[in-house]
């Protein structure tokens, strides 16, 4: 029986499945690609074939365009085939809309690959479904006990608090176009605020994409040109960058907010100009980390990226086998 580092291994393009020939998230154009979710730090054009979920293909299109790759298949979760000697299942992640893990089997063996994923509630995307395995490959994006995000609600109530407070300022909000966006959107509705949000245009494409899909986000109007007299007490998403940028200048005296998990590091506020860092991240904290290495039962934890000294240590703590790919390419909740 050939063991699992004989048969899935990091290369220089990415995590490369030598027993089915195709590569997990290559960093580089690869001749056939499983993509776990949209975001440009795994979802990449040039490669030959890529096999994705239906949504997941979907927003490569929209972002990437309808040429990103020589041609695609698409996988529901929970259904399987076979590449090479693999069996491959795609199984959802939790982190975005199409997001998945993926599952593959090779005699006698399970290796699960998670992606980007969180174990929190998320309204615009299937929630993270957890699968036994022998060798579990976790991200690591926010691999430090320090890093306990708070509920998603609790962060929402603060944000419209402000926004009752501060009735004449306009309230920036700071979103990733893909998920983090739509997330905030549906969880503002959740809670009862009915107005008019105004959207920066960058993300209305991947907006007008979930919409499509049968995402109800209220009335959404364009930030650009927006009158004066409506800036008052007006909810503004807009990218991270754009919170400071001269893109803020046309409002008077807004609250600036970045809705991330790095806002749990004050310094990072800071960094980037949030008056109102909301801590809302679409990646699993230290706690769901170590619950979901627990829950898949794996005897072995493989680390791809992010924080993974701390986890590493953990998991020999938790009489596990650790391992970091130290995959780079990927970087820490951005775009």
């Amino acid at each position: 029986m050939p063991k699992p580092d004989e048969w899935l291994h990091p290369r220089a393009q990415g995590l490369y499945c030598a027993a089915g020939d195709f590569y997990i998230d290559p960093r580089q154009p690869v001749s056939r690609a499983v993509i776990t979710h949209g975001h440009s730090d795994h979802a990449r054009q040039g490669h030959g074939h890529v096999l994705a979920t239906t949504e997941t293909l979907a927003v490569m299109r929209v972002r990437l365009g309808a040429d990103h790759a020589g041609s695609t298949q698409s996988l529901a979760y929970g259904q399987s085939l076979n590449i090479g000697d693999v069996e491959v299942k795609l199984v959802p992640a939790g982190h975005v809309l199409g997001s998945a893990q993926v599952v593959m089997e090779h005699e006698g063996r399970r290796i699960v690959v998670s992606g980007d994923y969180k174990r929190a509630r998320d309204p615009t995307c299937a929630p993270f479904e957890v699968t036994k395995c022998d060798v579990f490959v976790t991200e690591a994006t926010f691999g430090l006990p320090v890093f306990r995000h708070e509920p998603a609600a609790a962060e929402i109530a603060r944000l419209l608090n402000s926004l009752d407070h501060s009735a004449e300022r306009a309230h920036l909000v700071g979103v990733y176009g893909l998920g983090k966006c739509q997330r905030m959107l549906a969880l503002v509705r959740e809670a009862g605020y009915s107005a008019p949000i105004y959207l920066h245009g960058a993300l209305a494409s991947v907006t007008d994409l979930y919409i499509s899909l049968g995402f109800d986000f209220g009335e959404l109007r364009p930030a650009t040109d927006m009158p004066a007299k409506e800036t008052a007490g007006a909810l503004v998403f807009c990218p991270p960058s754009a919170v400071s940028d001269r893109w803020s200048r046309r409002f008077e005296n807004p609250v600036r907010a970045v809705a991330s998990g790095c806002m749990r590091v004050r310094a990072r506020a800071r960094q980037r100009g949030a008056d109102l860092p909301l801590i809302v991240s679409d990646h699993a904290d230290w706690p769901e980390l170590l619950a979901t290495i627990t829950d898949t039962q794996a005897e072995e934890v493989w680390v791809t990226h992010g924080r993974e000294d701390a986890l590493l240590h953990q998991i020999g703590k938790m009489a596990l086998r650790g391992r970091a790919l130290s995959l780079v390419g990927y970087d820490e909740e951005t775009e």
